[in-house]
């Protein structure tokens, strides 16, 4: 079974998530392809799709969205997980309550009504150089904190979660 781990990314951390990703599905018997999305000619051979992309101002990156834009219709008829990779972890106190919202709206931009498995809001990494300084003084004035914010031990259970539904289909 051939699945693609499809990604954008804007500063290497949805990229690094993505091969994570693939290398624990390797681990339970399952081939996957890691690859940025807008490097994919033909989508044809997949058996299945875990895509992801980074997160800006509540959307999919343009190569992501226009990933599956250009294949929807060979991925409404195969199985789909999306991540989103932004900076939920980073928020703090009453700020934090506002994530969780964040996932069905970036799953609502997405092209093409997408029907999908599951899809996740990871967080990622979050930099000084990352944001410009507007943002920046925002950030900081609502408490948020910078750093690696991925949460490992999470991404490999929803990856465990989806190697299981891949060895039914």
């Amino acid at each position: 079974m051939n699945i693609l781990v499809g990604y954008a990314t804007a500063h290497g951390s949805t990229q690094e998530i993505a091969e994570h990703i693939g290398a624990r599905l390797a681990e339970a018997g399952i081939t996957a392809d890691v690859r940025p999305m807008d490097e994919v000619d033909s989508p044809d051979g997949y058996v299945a799709f875990v895509l992801g992309s980074a997160v800006h101002g509540q959307a999919w990156l343009p190569a992501a969205k226009d990933f599956v834009r250009r294949n929807s219709p060979l991925l409404c008829f195969r199985p789909v997980w999306l991540f989103s990779v932004g900076m939920p972890g980073a928020l703090r106190g009453p700020w934090k309550r506002l994530a969780p919202k964040e996932e069905p709206l970036i799953a609502q931009g997405l092209p093409g009504h997408l029907p999908y498995r599951n899809h996740r809001l990871l967080s990622g990494v979050v930099t000084r150089d990352h944001l410009p300084f507007k943002i920046r003084v925002i950030f900081r004035l609502m408490g948020c904190r910078y750093g690696d914010l991925r949460d490992w031990a999470a991404i490999d259970a929803w990856t465990d979660r989806i190697a299981a539904d891949l060895c039914r289909v």
